[in-house]
């Protein structure tokens, strides 16, 4: 649906996007990630148009986005940031007026509008002035302009940002739903949000792809044996001092006191260092039996720091 080959985009000598390749597939919803100036926000306006990329290519659905622009922007819904309101026109009003602009068939207008109001439930409010609403339904008047003209293609740039816990569960079911029908690119800071409603991501880091595979996969890749939780009968501090000892051990932290002297904790490796034998000699030496040990997996926000900050953890920091 989505093909990327070789893109990059430069200002001057400085490469925002660089020389990047991904596709995405009919009906997934892609997590595009990464942290501030990584690039997302510039590649999302290279596939919407918005800008010219300096090399590479950009199809959707077939389509060139330098050949053929508006054969692309036809198939494609965007919503940025900051969704683009008129906000002293009613719903009904900013969305007659977006449809318009989208050239949208006038016979299908009607029936059209009347489903995406339904879909994005803005059906009692379509007579009230934008500005009026609270941000969760600007959000919902945001994305349903995106979804006018019926796109195989959503590019939703946080769309859940600055809503309350609540708002954001309605957003989250809509746009699995919406990935019924349509192929979506999904930008977002909140990362959990990302493993709940995505089946693959792309993590970008300084204009180049630093990881693209299944949340799941990635959390198995980088959690393999690499931290453990482990509960040790012995005092804190000198469980503490032993641990930092081992070689291999970059990080150690102290979770949960369970009673007195029998304490868990979170033992973060070195990459394809594997230190349980040395910590079972090392507790075993000491007399301090170990009631638990158990790998755990990362997080999608672990595997996200781990591979966009350059600074290393100082060991028991």
């Amino acid at each position: 649906m989505i093909e990327i080959q070789n893109l990059t985009k430069s200002y001057g000598q400085i490469k925002a996007v660089n020389d990047i390749s991904f596709t995405v597939e009919k009906g997934e919803i892609l997590g595009f990630l990464g942290p501030n100036g990584a690039g997302k926000s510039t590649t999302m306006n290279i596939i919407t148009g918005f800008i010219p990329s300096t090399e590479g290519t950009v199809k959707v659905c077939g389509y060139d986005i330098m050949e053929n622009p508006k054969e692309v922007k036809r198939r494609i819904g965007y919503l940025p940031e900051q969704p683009p309101l008129y906000v002293d026109m009613t719903v009904q009003e900013y969305l007659d007026f977006a449809s318009e602009l989208k050239m949208v068939d006038k016979k299908q207008k009607k029936s059209q509008m009347a489903d995406i109001l339904e879909l994005v439930k803005l059906g009692d409010v379509r007579n009230r002035l934008i500005k009026n609403l609270s941000k969760g339904y600007k959000q919902r008047v945001g994305l349903a302009q995106a979804l006018l003209g019926n796109p195989d293609v959503l590019i939703l740039d946080e769309p859940t940002v600055g809503l309350d816990p609540k708002q954001i569960i309605e957003i989250r079911k809509l746009i699995k739903a919406l990935g019924k029908q349509h192929t979506i690119i999904l930008s977002s800071h909140i990362l959990p949000e990302v493993s709940a409603v995505c089946e693959r991501v792309v993590i970008i880091n300084k204009g180049q792809i630093a990881a693209i595979d299944t949340p799941e996969n990635l959390s198995k890749g980088f959690g393999s044996d690499r931290r453990l939780a482990v509960t040790v009968a012995g005092p804190k501090s000198s469980v503490t001092g032993a641990i930092k000892e081992i070689s291999g051990v970059r990080y150690i932290e102290p979770n949960i006191e369970k009673e007195k002297d029998v304490v868990s904790y979170i033992i973060e490796a070195e990459k394809d260092i594997d230190v349980r034998r040395p910590l079972f000699f090392a507790m075993a030496k000491l007399g301090y039996p170990i009631l638990e040990l158990k790998s755990l997996n990362l997080s999608l926000e672990d595997i996200f720091l781990q591979l966009t900050t350059t600074e290393e953890k100082e060991v028991g920091r």
